[in-house]
């Protein structure tokens, strides 16, 4: 694959996972953790035996294909077979993939829960089980499906959790699940750290979409992505952007598999500059080119804000992350920086720098965000 010096979360994490331990490894989007579980993996499985011996799970279909292409590349040279299992696509070519002999399974957890309850999956022989970007793998949403599946493989199981995120509850659910796991937590200055260039830019609620324009519309190296909240929202805007002349493609779970395949494919291989999109690309996009990340809307958390800035700057490359922020976001903004542990610089919508910040309630009731607001009040009355 032309790749000859492991990153650091690599070199720290392969040793151990070759040992046989249990692992619960942080780092940061890019680092190459795809690599970190993907080669002990491929060691602790067995080309000649057509079972199931490793099983990954993903939270969402894009990070599937994207951990699936990773590992079909690296058990080539040793006849092991990768399956993908996720939602959207047909059962019987994934059926026959798994009646093939796959000794590799890469999922999300409603597709695995189904193929377990049709039959066409067993996992009695699993040796080593992979919760990518464990954090969402756990939380309140996917931790039913999760607990399902992991009921169903052998205790002695090798068992590894890994994210660029790792709340403290993620690793207290963890330790019910893992062996006396070795917890491997990236270190600033490791290398492993990506090269964004941050800005926050202020701006009205009702200006928003003008600003994204000028950003738009700036010269700019590489692709660009912008994140919405909501799958209605980032339709919209998508729409919004297409019939203003903007080469634009939209990302979010309403869409088929076809239509979310086709937006990627687009977006990938630089034929549509512009990719829209709402959490569903936070994660597992892996495309080099991305120059910037624009949050038009706020994630709910600093745990996303982190892996969506991460789509860019990627394998040592340098990215750009810009936030837009107006009075209503300032306290989930807030939130988000103390997660954060940092204030990032603010600029004014026209670009100057932004005074000082100020706190949402005074923001709020400042006059140059009451007079927009009375303008506002009036005009709906």
């Amino acid at each position: 694959m032309g790749i000859s010096t492991p990153t650091a979360i690599q070199e720290r994490a392969i040793p151990l996972l070759l040992g046989g331990r249990d692992l619960v490894g942080q780092a940061q989007t890019g680092s190459g953790k795809t690599l970190a579980f993907g080669l002990p993996l491929m060691e602790r499985c067995n080309g000649q035996q057509r079972q199931v011996q490793a099983l990954v799970l993903t939270p969402t279909r894009e990070l599937a294909r994207q951990v699936g292409r990773v590992l079909t590349a690296l058990g080539k040279g040793a006849g092991i077979k990768v399956a993908l299992v996720y939602g959207g696509r047909p059962f019987a070519q994934q059926e026959a993939a798994l009646a093939g002999g796959a000794q590799v399974v890469v999922g999300t957890p409603g597709r695995v829960l189904d193929h377990l309850k049709r039959g066409t999956l067993g996992l009695k022989q699993v040796r080593m089980l992979v919760l990518d970007e464990a954090d969402n793998m756990l939380d309140q949403g996917f931790a039913p499906d999760v607990e399902r599946i992991l009921a169903q493989t052998p205790r002695s199981r090798q068992t590894a959790l890994l994210s660029a995120t790792m709340p403290p509850w993620v690793q207290r659910i963890g330790a019910r699940h893992l062996s006396n796991p070795k917890v491997l937590v990236a270190e600033e200055g490791d290398g492993s750290d990506p090269d964004i260039d941050h800005v926050v830019v202020e701006a009205y609620t009702e200006d928003k979409f003008q600003v994204l324009r000028r950003l738009l519309d700036e010269p700019a190296e590489g692709a660009t992505l912008v994140f919405g909240r909501t799958k209605r929202g980032v339709r919209n805007l998508g729409q919004r952007l297409q019939a203003l002349g903007y080469r634009v493609a939209v990302l979010q779970g309403n869409l088929d598999q076809n239509a979310r395949d086709r937006a990627l494919e687009q977006f990938r291989s630089g034929r549509v500059p512009i990719l829209v999109a709402t959490n569903v690309a936070a994660r597992g996009l892996d495309i080099l080119h991305i120059g910037r990340v624009i949050n038009y809307e706020l994630p709910e958390t600093h745990e996303l804000f982190t892996h969506r800035v991460g789509r860019t700057a990627r394998m040592g490359r340098t990215g750009r992350a810009i936030t837009l922020v107006s009075a209503a976001d300032l306290s989930r903004w807030q939130a988000i920086e103390r997660g954060l542990g940092r204030r990032l610089p603010r600029v004014s919508a026209s670009g100057e720098p932004a005074p000082e910040p100020q706190t949402a309630s005074r923001m709020r009731t400042s006059s140059r965000w009451r007079r927009r607001g009375s303008s506002r009040r009036r005009a709906m009355a």
